[in-house]
């Protein structure tokens, strides 16, 4: 697809994060790594991708905001356009040496996500879509979510609770429920590519509560341009505003949906 000035700056500076990330997932077992709270890392890796992506989206775009997960937020002197980033979604699973992490970029316009950018660059496959003109993967590859129809043929995927998270007894709840009534449930540990696999079809939807706006601004318009129904765990809250998202294509959604909002 040929997309806007602003996502090919997006791509481009994904991309750059990629290889510096590439380089130090071959020798993770030498990053040094600080504890950034209760089962939550924060290496070496992960701020310098962070600082690649700062400047050439700040250095293309310096008069945007930004909101990143290492460096916190800054305002800038376009009050109605913000870069959200996460540089790597799935540290856990970089620093155990497993190769399903993405860097996810988005563009926040007026307040709404209007592009966004999901990559793994272990491998190579780059998600992305603008607001109004659909999702793809790599250069040419147009993405749909899948067309099963019956809950008991779907698989799902969730972030099971880890650590000092507080949700961990309602999402067993939602596992008892949902279990018996699907073809099964994959906790792959990125939130970001979870959506994107919901875009592509991979999973027939996705749940999670407890994350962050950079976690899921990009995959969140991803999945929405590829077809998906996206809304609160709640019906009707913001999943940008309260990080708790449940997410699936259109013939499922609503028998997903009640099982999981079943209290």
């Amino acid at each position: 697809m040929q997309g806007s000035a602003n996502l090919n700056i997006m791509i481009k500076a994904a991309r750059k994060a990629g290889r510096s990330l590439v380089k130090d997932f071959r020798e993770v077992e030498n990053l040094q790594v600080s504890m950034k709270g209760a089962g939550d890392f924060v290496s070496r890796a992960d701020i310098a991708a962070e600082a690649i992506l700062k400047e050439e989206l700040l250095g293309a775009r310096p008069n945007y905001g930004w909101l990143g997960e290492e460096g916190g937020g800054q305002d800038g002197t376009d009050p109605t356009r913000r870069w959200i980033v996460d540089p790597l979604d799935g540290t856990t699973n970089f620093l155990h040496g497993l190769p399903h992490w993405a860097i996810s970029i988005a563009l926040e316009h007026k307040g709404q996500i209007v592009a966004g950018v999901v990559f793994d660059p272990a491998k190579d496959e780059m998600f992305y879509a603008e607001k109004g003109s659909g999702a793809w993967l790599n250069d040419s590859r147009r993405l749909r979510v899948s067309g099963r129809t019956r809950l008991i043929e779907a698989i799902f995927a969730t972030g099971v609770p880890f650590a000092a998270k507080k949700t961990l007894p309602a999402t067993l709840k939602d596992l008892a429920r949902l279990m018996p009534e699907c073809a099964g449930v994959r906790r792959f540990g990125s939130a970001a590519l979870d959506l994107a696999y919901v875009a592509a079809g991979r999973y027939d939807g996705y749940w999670e509560r407890e994350l962050q706006i950079w976690d899921i601004a990009a995959g969140y318009l991803i999945a929405q341009e590829a077809g998906a129904l996206v809304d609160g765990v709640r019906e009707g809250q913001d999943p940008l505003e309260t990080g708790s998202l449940l997410c699936a294509n259109n013939a499922i959604f609503d028998g997903f949906a009640k099982v999981i909002r079943e209290v």
